[in-house]
């Protein structure tokens, strides 16, 4: 019998960062919540290049989280859901939030906008993890890709 090498490894979260914030809405029921949080948290209004990342969530809505999954350039950023799960798993995250900014500042969604948003939304169904929204920020404020197709949501129930 011919004798084989297996790697064998330990995944280990590494903190990059952790600083007390005063976010005053912890538990993250809307879309507005959430985009409160993120901007306090990264000021995305202004960032010269498209940034994408999540927020992952624990069980009680509260922020588990935060993970920038891709820094792109004017108007793209190359997102793989493999790269956006391994952060939400890192988390034990029960749901997350995606969000990514418009340096535009025009919130209209692009086509490839849209098709992440549901390759997230498969591989989340899969991976039982949900993917409760997908907030796109810009100057004048933000867009919810779930409300947008709902009037009115809650994430609690």
């Amino acid at each position: 019998m011919p004798v084989t090498s297996i790697n064998i490894y330990t995944l280990k979260q590494v903190k990059q960062n952790r600083r007390r914030y005063e976010v005053e809405d912890c538990n993250i029921t809307c879309p507005l919540a959430c985009y409160n949080a993120i901007q306090k948290l990264l000021d995305l209004k202004s960032a010269p290049q498209e940034t994408f990342g999540i927020v992952s969530l624990n069980t009680k809505n509260k922020i588990a989280g935060l993970h920038i999954i891709a820094i792109g350039n004017l108007n793209s950023a190359n997102i793989e859901p493999a790269e956006v799960f391994k952060a939400a798993f890192l988390n034990n995250a029960y749901a997350i939030i995606a969000f990514h900014n418009h340096p535009s500042g025009d919130l209209t969604p692009s086509m490839a906008d849209l098709e992440i948003t549901q390759r997230l939304k498969k591989a989340g169904e899969l991976l039982n993890i949900r993917l409760l929204d997908h907030l796109i920020i810009g100057e004048s404020g933000y867009l919810s890709l779930r409300e947008k197709h709902k009037e009115k949501i809650c994430w609690i129930s």
